[in-house]
């Protein structure tokens, strides 16, 4: 399964092909974006996110607490990116299409959109590092923190409303029964928890000279755990345990 999980890299780019906005942006120097992270599939999670831009120099930080910590004595990596391209939106239980319960990636997608930057705790932010699980957050907690340059589609998105920052991963145990036999949408090899959104907020721009409310704080994340339900998470665009709060990001 680990080396399933793995092979997931390559694919991140296109696992949820929905269109995403193109040409050329530019991002007034100091605008800042924020949102609130609410949880999707009753993942008892919860977070804050703001994303500052600078240029294309975006410095952007998330906390979240209550998500899925360990599976099999492993951390769980949690792959937490900016989506754009779709309606700027979070998914509701309306876009169960299979009524199982859960809102897959793919049945969130039209909300939210593909993944624009992936927020890696160090190296590759691009979508194709979406799945990379070595370099997620792991944990139910985090206090991640990092300067990354955006590309020009995902500082279009921010300025036109669009973008919506996503944190996937979910204990197998709150799904349904029906959810829990059921493989992932995107990957078959891979159980639907662990591609399935658990955290989603749809970022606003601040009012000029206001104050943030709720942002994350500044610690980062290194230290990377392994997901053991035979290996490991999640592609995309996907109860509180034992947790690592924190370990540094790489910058």
């Amino acid at each position: 399964m680990r080396k399933s999980l793995r092979a997931l890299v390559p694919i991140a780019a296109a696992a949820v092909p929905f269109a995403v906005l193109a040409g050329p942006a530019s991002a007034d120097t100091g605008t800042s974006y924020q949102t609130t992270l609410n949880a999707l599939n009753h993942s008892s999670g919860s977070g804050m996110a703001t994303v500052t831009v600078h240029g294309n120099q975006a410095d952007v930080k998330v906390s979240w607490s209550g998500l899925a910590a360990q599976f099999n004595g492993g951390d769980y990596p949690h792959v937490q990116h900016i989506h754009i391209g779709g309606q700027g939106a979070c998914p509701t239980i309306a876009d169960d299409k299979n009524n199982d319960g859960v809102i897959s990636t793919t049945e969130g997608g039209p909300a939210y959109g593909g993944i624009g930057t992936t927020l890696s705790t160090k190296g590759d932010t691009s979508p194709k590092a979406g799945t990379d699980i070595k370099i997620a957050p792991a944990g139910g907690s985090t206090d991640y923190s990092r300067t990354i340059t955006l590309s020009n589609d995902t500082m279009q998105s921010l300025q036109a409303g669009t973008g919506v920052i996503v944190v996937h991963g979910l204990d197998p145990a709150t799904l349904s029964k029906q959810a829990q036999k059921e493989k992932s949408d995107l990957v078959p090899s891979l159980p639907l928890a662990a591609t399935s959104p658990a955290l989603c907020g749809a970022l606003s721009s601040m009012p000029s000279g206001g104050v943030a409310t709720g942002t994350g704080s500044t610690a980062g994340v290194e230290q990377l755990g392994t997901f053991a339900l035979g290996g490991g998470l999640l592609a995309l665009g996907g109860a509180a345990f034992a947790t690592r709060r924190r370990v540094s990001a790489g910058r």
